[in-house]
């Protein structure tokens, strides 16, 4: 029986070392490929057979490093075959999203998550939105903005009418021969002196009504500062009860405790003197 580690190996009585030789085979042309064991990174239907191969499968891919980069990141290619009509299947990194990205052979499940990435809105997008939001917000500014200049085209065409019916007046007096007397309106001037006048006329009206008497009584001071008047102080005395009848309400009638005695007649009969007789040997010592 042979031993699991040999420690001398057999050297044939014909073995020659020097014609043994050291040659180099020719380098490997394109990307370089290995084999690596990896699992799937997400699930995903084979397009020739419909076979569906889920998420975590273990297989025994080629890897090839692409020419491509992200970034001085290189992108790697994976080939690997479906487990059930063994066509080839091919998918690469995608360090742009930190994600794979299905090339040929299979085509990758809807995954909500992917829904709502892409949807996401873009940089110009965020900046449209933004300058939408920042045009809202200034609506009132703007209406704000939109008043003030109306006011001041209606002042401006004021003045315009005034300086054209000025010189109408002008032409019209040269023409007559006359001198025409040329008056400056102050459109402020006036416009205050209105202003003034309406204000007296409201403070008149004001004035010349009389306001309806709501019977309020007049408080004179002397009234009010007079000496605080006395209050009369309450006295109470205690008064007995009075005890009720009921013996009387039940029709029974009660009883004198003491009934009174009638006062003896005199007697007109005067007692006889006790006999002598009696009497007469109560004092001796005989029997």
């Amino acid at each position: 029986m042979s031993e699991r580690k040999v420690l001398s190996k057999y050297y044939p009585p014909d073995f020659d070392p020097s014609k043994i030789g050291r040659t180099r085979g020719p380098k490997q042309a394109g990307p370089k490929v290995q084999t690596v064991r990896l699992m799937a990174p997400f699930s995903m239907k084979c397009t020739s057979c419909g076979e569906f191969i889920y998420k975590g499968r273990k297989f025994n891919a080629r890897k090839e490093t692409t020419e491509e980069k992200y970034y001085q990141i290189a992108i790697f290619r994976f080939y690997i075959r479906c487990t059930r009509c063994s066509a080839e299947i091919t998918f690469k990194t995608d360090p742009k999203n930190m994600d794979y990205e299905c090339e040929r052979g299979a085509k990758r499940n809807f995954e909500p998550w992917r829904e709502a990435k892409l949807a996401e809105e873009t940089e110009e997008e965020r900046l449209d939105r933004l300058e939408r939001e920042e045009a809202e917000r200034d609506a009132m500014k703007e209406l704000e903005t939109k008043v003030l200049d109306a006011k001041q085209e209606m002042a401006i065409a004021d003045a315009l009418d005034e300086i054209r019916s000025r010189n109408a007046r002008i032409e019209r007096a040269e023409k007559e021969g006359k001198k025409a007397e040329v008056t400056v309106v102050d459109v402020d001037e006036a416009r205050r002196r209105q202003e003034e006048q309406d204000e007296e006329a409201a403070r008149k009206a004001f004035a010349g009504r009389s306001m309806p008497d709501i019977g309020e009584e007049e408080i004179a001071e002397e009234e009010m500062n007079d000496a605080p008047m006395e209050v009369p102080v309450m006295a109470f005395t205690k008064k007995p009860k009075e005890k009720k009848d009921y013996g009387a309400a039940l029709g029974i009638k009660k009883k004198d405790s003491k009934p009174s005695m009638p006062a003896p007649a005199p007697s007109t009969k005067q007692s006889a003197p006790p006999s002598s007789g009696l009497l007469a040997g109560y004092g001796s010592d005989s029997d």
